[in-house]
């Protein structure tokens, strides 16, 4: 979502003249009024929540149905009353709301339905720039959760972010950032899962599941094909039906299948020429209708346009009011039902959905309470929840001649740059985390002084986490002045030059480090050749430096202790277990679109973006296809040990079932990341050679090996027919591939499989 000032049109004003007084007590800052209770058989916990939700919808007025699919924006902002479109609605927030939060929904007091607090939450319980921003955990960006390749971090990652938001007082958070990294230049890539669609829904899925495991309801989101922040309000996503559920759709699959998210955001963009959140296609068709999902839509902040075409093609709840241009699910809905436009049917099924959402995840029979405080919270414990998921998602890129880990005996370690005696950078926007101990830099002059700003750091200091870890002298230096740099570099044992690149909603970015950073790194390389980089960057970027330094390090945008993350990776308490989640390319003109589409200058410009270049064939299988070499892999990483994998062998049945052995043939522990891709013959017809379909993070001792068996999901073999909505496996030899990343096979085999079909969900 955003939380900037929207786009606004003036032909909006004469619309919203006219509703403003039926709709002022909708829109109004008081609740409904309590009636003392009566019995409530919804309000037993036996029943399933289909059934309570059933109950509870046969008590319910119009009126109070109408007030669960209206939601209001929870911070005030002197741009909206100063925007002059609301017509002296001299906006506030709701006084029952959290201050300074992303939204609020009432609920119905009278039948025990609760009031809706909504956190945004990619990475933790985000707050609203403003005089008293609530200061919690922050979880490493989503793009690093992504490169652990480790279910078990990114469940205990939401976990950890679900329980602070309980204990701060919201029960719907606004995670679950999902979209395929189609273009690497795209702004908010640092929040979703990577461009696969197995890995991105799978880690996307846990943490969806390790939050809702609070009782709060987590999003899935931004459905769908929200693939650039230039002109994302506006542009249309264009791609064929088949090319879409094997690619952006067959992640959301997957990530409602393993994290079964209580509700879907839909996103900004248009689809096909039609805006995601009035879609049939996508809401009513795919999600409700082919996948079954039981769920409510909610909108983006400022991302509904209509009433009755909204309504009918599968929207259930207007978010963030006054984000959009009217309040478009208050008194305009209320009259669509009156007349029949939309029907008492379909809101019924706009209430259920919602109340169905309250009870399956138990929001309903474990209630926030009215009036809450952070002294529940133990940061201590969720500090080092975000350590280890920082740990396990850094990435080792390059390590010649056992630069890393730092040597014992070194006496002199120079740091340059990167505010690296400051802390570590967060992505900018609404999902921005404010950190315990403020931001460091602030009043620095960094960054945008509004939206997606501020620029953050948190507060966890690389440079002193390095000089508790080691007996060598460190040196400090800025930066700011290339040949003084330079020549501090002269002489060191080591140096370490931080590069950082940062990010945010509402802007796409530029392949490159901030600034001069990478004149910094050639200077210091071409002083010292014994030069670690360390990135922190929301994606890929250009490494036009890369043959003169002797290691670089991702490290992402690594959260609340990630100072201390990267320490221990450079100095080898921890081996490094990241993988890349998406493809570093090596040039612009690898991209299936070199030019960005679009114009950042013009926010009404309805630009087309054509996907069916690439169609399914994003990222490594682009790559394969048209024979590029990336600057880095999809999936690849270095650790500070070796790995050896034995007994490889595929059983063709029920599923694709493969067995291998994987042993540390080296002297220190460290996890691996045995990655399964699979080749078809021709006549399958896939949009590339190959495509990931499975894989195992294994963490062994030194001479340790383990056993591993994964299966194919048949989805990862097969083509999406539209006409018939079947999953189509072609009979023939198919090559199932051990490998350390999409360039880099272990071993194959071969196995033969015979023609197969499934329904639209795989089965």
């Amino acid at each position: 979502m955003r939380h900037e000032k929207p786009r606004l049109l003036a032909s909006a004003a004469l619309a919203l003249a006219l509703m403003a007084a039926s709709t002022a007590p909708t829109l109004a800052q008081t609740p409904p009024t309590a009636e003392a209770p009566k019995a409530r058989p919804w309000m037993n916990p036996a029943l399933d929540a289909d059934t309570r939700a059933e109950l509870l919808l046969k008590e319910m007025t119009q009126g109070e149905k109408l007030t669960l699919v209206f939601g209001h924006f929870a911070s005030n902002g002197d741009w909206i009353n100063a925007r002059g479109d609301i017509n002296g609605l001299n906006w506030k927030q709701p006084k029952e709301s959290r201050h300074q939060s992303a939204g609020f929904v009432y609920g119905v007091p009278r039948l025990g339905i609760p009031n809706q607090w909504q956190t945004d939450a990619g990475t933790g319980v985000a707050s609203q720039a403003g005089d008293n921003p609530r200061q919690r955990t922050a979880l490493p960006s989503g793009i690093l959760t992504a490169a652990t390749w480790d279910r078990t971090l990114a469940f205990a990652g939401g976990a950890m972010i679900g329980k602070e938001a309980r204990l701060s007082g919201f029960n719907v958070q606004l995670a679950g950032g999902v979209n395929g990294t189609r273009d690497p230049r795209n702004g908010r890539n640092f929040e979703y899962g990577g461009e696969d669609p197995l890995l991105s829904g799978v880690i996307v899925g846990e943490q969806i599941r390790g939050i809702q495991s609070n009782h709060i309801i987590s999003t899935v989101k931004h459905f769908a094909l929200n693939g650039q922040e230039t002109n994302r309000f506006t542009l249309s996503s264009n791609i064929s039906d088949q090319a879409a559920r094997q690619s952006e759709l067959l992640a959301f699959q997957f990530a409602i299948e393993v994290g079964d998210p209580a509700s879907v955001m839909c996103a900004y963009n248009r689809v096909n020429g039609v805006y995601a959140c009035e879609s049939d296609y996508l809401l009513n068709e795919v999600l409700k209708k082919d996948w079954g999902y039981k769920g409510y839509v909610m909108s983006d902040w400022g991302a509904t346009h209509s009433s009755i075409p909204a309504a009918n093609a599968g929207l259930d709840q207007q978010s963030g009011y006054p984000f959009d241009r009217s309040p478009y699910f208050a008194g305009a809905l209320r009259e669509a039902v009156d007349n029949g436009y939309v029907t008492p049917a379909r809101l019924d099924d706009m209430a259920r959905r919602i109340l169905w959402a309250m009870f399956d995840t138990g929001l309903i029979d474990h209630p926030i309470a009215e009036q809450v405080t952070d002294t529940g919270i133990d940061f201590d414990a969720h500090a080092k929840v975000t350590q280890a998921d920082a740990e396990g998602g850094i990435v080792l890129l390059k390590n010649t001649g056992g630069l890393l880990p730092l040597s014992a005996t070194a006496k002199k370690i120079v740091v340059i740059g990167g505010h690296a005696d400051k802390g570590v950078l967060s992505g900018g926007g609404s999902s921005q985390v404010y950190g315990r101990g403020g931001n460091p830099v602030a009043g620095m002059g960094l960054g945008p002084s509004g939206f997606p700003g501020p620029l953050t750091y948190y507060p966890d200091s690389p440079v002193a986490a390095l000089k508790t870890r080691t007996k060598a002298q460190i040196v400090y230096h800025d930066g700011k002045d290339i040949k003084s740099a330079a020549q501090a570099a002269r002489g060191a044992d080591v140096v370490i030059v931080f590069g950082t690149q940062w990010t945010g909603e509402a802007l796409d970015a530029e392949l490159k480090l901030d600034g001069n950073g990478d004149a910094l790194i050639d200077a210091v390389a071409r002083a010292n050749k014994k030069t670690v980089v360390v990135l922190q960057t929301g994606g890929p970027v250009f490494m036009p430096w890369l043959a003169k330094v002797g290691a670089v390090v991702e490290a992402w945008y690594p959260g609340t202790q990630g100072g201390t993350a990267i320490a221990r990776v450079l100095t080898g308490e921890v081996s490094p277990s990241g993988r890349l989640p998406v493809t570093f390319p090596a040039a612009l003109d690898q991209l299936p679109r070199p030019k960005l589409d679009g114009d950042p200058k013009d926010n009404n410009l309805r630009t087309e973006v054509d996907y069916n270049i690439e169609g399914a064939a994003v990222g490594y299988k682009w790559f394969d296809k048209k024979g590029y070499k990336p600057l880095f892999a999809f999936g690849h990483g270095l650790t500070y040990s070796s790995f050896g994998y034995t007994g490889l062998t595929a059983t063709a049945g029920d599923r694709l079932s493969i067995t291998f052995t994987v042993t540390n043939t080296g002297k220190v522990a460290a996890a691996d990341v045995a990655q399964i891709y699979v080749a078809a013959p021709v006549n399958a017809r896939w949009e590339a050679p190959k495509r990931l379909g499975a894989w195992d993070k294994v963490a062994l001792a030194p001479g340790e090996s383990k056993t591993v068996t994964v299966s194919v999901d048949p989805r990862l073999l097969a083509i999406f027919d539209s006409a018939s909505k079947t999953w189509s496996i072609a009979a023939g030899e198919y090559q199932v591939i051990l490998a350390k990343s999409a360039t880099d096979p272990v071993s194959m085999v071969k196995v033969t499989l015979a023609g197969q079909k499934y329904d639209v969900r795989g089965k």
